[in-house]
C-alpha cells in the first residue's frame, strides 16, 4: 500500500488513526503494530514470514546477548544473528545476480554448464529492515542500550508502517523512550498532516513529472538523443530522485508525527552542497550514519595510517553500491564516489569549500553524472549515455544547442524544472517554518494537497524509486 494512493489516504490512516487515538495509552503500541502488520501483508503477503522471523531473533538474541555479559557465547550470538539476517538479505536480493555472474564464467567453458537461477521477489524493506535488526543487536552487544523484554514494543519499533519500507533507518536508541513514553495531541496530528501534505506534494507534484520526462529519454533511446537532451534527462532524474525520496521521507516524518513520534529529518538540501563529500553528509543521512557508526568506525575510521584509512573508505563505498542493488552499474557507481570522495579529501577540498563559483559547476556535472551511473543498469547503455553527456558518439551535439527537440522540451517541462530549482534552495523552507500556522500556508497546504490527490487519480502507478533498493 502507497502512502500516494487513495486506499491509504482515505480509507487506512483515518481508520488507524481513530482507534490509536480513542485507545488507552498503554494499547496504542499493539494497535500500531497490528496496523504496520497488516500494512506491510497487504503490499507483501507472502514475505510477512521473513520480517517476522527475522523480527523473532533478532529480540530473542539480543535478551541472550544481555544475559551473558562476557565470553564467547555472548560474540557467537552477535554472530550468528547477523549471519542469519544478512544471509536472509543475500539470498533475495544477490543471489540471482551472483547465478548468473557464476553462469556466465562457467558457460565459458561449455554451453550446457550452469546454475539454476533463483527466481525470487525481494521482499519490500528488506534492506531497510535488516540494518535496522543489525544496530539493534550490535548497540545491545555494545551495552549501549538494554534488551527489549516487551516484543509488542520491540515489533513496533521495526515494523512501524512510516518507516518500515523505505526507511530512514532508525536506531533502536533514539526510539525506546518514544515507544514507552510520547504524547499524542492534536498540535502532532496537526503538524504531522502538513509534512505529509508537503511530502506528498514533492512526490506527485514534482517527482513524477520528472519522471515522465526521464522514462521520454529511455524511450526514445540513448543512440538517438543529443547532447543537451542527454543533459536535460540526468536533470530530470537528479530532480527525481531527490523529490522521491525526500518527499516519501517527509510523508514518514509527517506519519510518525502523528502517532506521536519525532524521527530526524533524512535530508539537508544536499543540492546546495560544494563537494561530493558535504553532499553525503546531507544526502540519505541516516545511510551515512548508519554505515559510519556500525562500519567504518570499527574497522578503524582514518585512525590508523593512511592505508587503512583509503581502504576502510573504500569498503564502505563498496558496500554502500551494493546495498543499493545486484547491479553492475551499483559496484561502479560505490568506487566512483570512493574515488572521487578520495580525490577530494586527498588534493582539492579545501579549495572547493572556500569557493562560490567552481565548486557550484562541480557539483552540476558530478552529480548528474554519478545519478546516471547509478539510474542506468545495462553497462553498454549506461556507456552510450555519458558518451552523449559529453559529446561523443555519431549525431551527440546534433547542430544547435537550442534544437527544436530542446526548445519542445522546455516548453514542456520548463515550469517544472524551475519549480524543482526552487524548491531545493533552503529559502521555501524557511518561508514554511515562519508561516506555517498562517491561514495563507494552510490554504496553499490545502490547494497542494488536493493537487497531489487529482495526480493521484488519474496516474497508474506512483511507486516510489527507493522501493527497488
Amino acid at each position: 500500500m502507497l502512502f500516494c494512493s487513495l486506499k491509504f489516504i482515505f480509507i487506512f490512516l483515518p481508520i488507524v488513526l481513530f482507534f490509536y487515538y480513542v485507545a488507552p495509552a498503554k494499547y496504542r503500541n499493539l494497535i500500531l503494530f497490528i496496523a504496520s502488520l497488516f500494512f506491510y501483508i497487504y503490499g507483501e503477503r507472502q514475505y510477512v514470514y521473513i520480517l517476522l522471523l527475522s523480527m523473532s531473533i533478532s529480540y530473542v538474541a539480543a535478551l541472550g546477548i544481555e544475559k551473558f555479559e562476557e565470553g564467547w557465547k555472548k560474540k557467537v550470538i552477535l554472530a550468528g544473528t547477523h549471519f542469519v539476517n544478512f544471509s536472509t538479505l543475500f539470498v533475495f536480493k544477490y543471489a540471482g545476480f551472483a547465478i548468473q555472474n557464476i553462469n556466465t564464467l562457467l558457460k565459458q567453458g561449455s554451453p550446457e554448464w550452469g546454475i539454476r537461477s533463483l527466481e525470487l521477489v525481494l521482499p519490500l524493506g528488506i534492506s531497510f529492515y535488516t540494518f535496522q535488526l543489525a544496530s539493534y543487536v550490535t548497540d545491545v552487544y555494545r551495552k549501549k542500550i538494554g534488551a527489549e523484554r516487551n516484543f509488542i514494543h520491540f515489533g513496533t519499533y521495526l515494523c512501524m508502517f512510516p518507516q518500515l519500507i523505505a526507511g530512514p533507518i532508525i536506531k533502536y536508541a533514539d526510539m525506546s523512550w518514544q515507544l514507552k513514553k510520547r504524547k499524542c495531541l492534536a498540535q502532532n496530528l496537526e503538524e504531522g498532516a502538513k509534512l505529509f501534505t508537503l511530502g506528498l506534494a514533492s512526490k506527485m507534484l514534482l517527482a513524477n513529472e520528472m519522471g515522465a520526462f526521464w522514462n521520454k529519454i529511455q524511450v526514445i533511446g540513448f543512440e538517438s538523443i543529443s547532447t543537451p537532451m542527454a543533459w536535460l534527462g540526468a536533470i530530470s532524474y537528479t530532480f527525481q530522485i531527490y523529490f522521491d525520496f525526500n518527499g516519501y521521507s517527509l510523508m514518514a516524518m509527517g506519519l510518525c508525527r502523528m502517532l506521536g513520534f519525532y524521527i530526524e529529518p533524512n535530508f539537508n538540501h544536499p543540492y546546495l552542497s560544494k563537494s561530493l563529500t558535504e553532499f553525503w553528509r546531507r544526502w540519505h543521512i541516516s545511510l551515512g550514519a548508519w554505515f559510519r557508526e556500525y562500519v567504518y568506525i570499527p574497522l578503524g575510521g582514518n585512525r590508523n595510517g593512511k592505508f587503512r584509512w583509503v581502504r576502510n573508505l573504500f569498503i564502505v563505498w563498496l558496500l554502500t553500491g551494493i546495498w543499493h542493488g545486484a547491479e553492475w552499474n551499483f559496484l561502479i557507481w560505490g568506487c566512483f564516489l570512493f574515488a572521487i570522495l578520495l580525490l577530494e579529501k586527498t588534493v582539492y577540498l579545501r579549495f572547493l569549500e572556500k569557493s562560490r563559483i567552481f565548486s557550484r559547476i562541480y557539483m552540476a556535472v558530478l552529480i548528474p553524472v554519478s545519478w546516471m551511473i547509478f539510474a542506468i543498469t545495462d553497462i553498454q547503455e549506461l556507456g552510450i549515455y555519458l558518451g552523449r553527456m559529453f559529446g561523443m558518439g555519431e549525431g551527440a551535439i546534433a547542430g544547435k544547442i537550442l534544437s527544436s527537440e530542446v526548445i519542445a522540451s522546455l516548453k514542456s517541462c520548463g515550469i517544472q524544472w524551475g519549480l524543482c530549482l526552487l524548491f531545493i534552495l533552503p529559502f521555501m523552507e524557511k518561508w514554511y517554518k515562519k508561516h506555517k500556522g498562517r491561514k495563507v500556508c494552510i490554504i496553499i497546504l490545502l490547494c497542494l494537497f488536493w493537487a497531489s490527490v487529482y495526480q493521484i487519480m488519474y496516474t497508474k502507478s506512483n511507486p516510489f524509486l527507493y522501493f527497488r533498493f
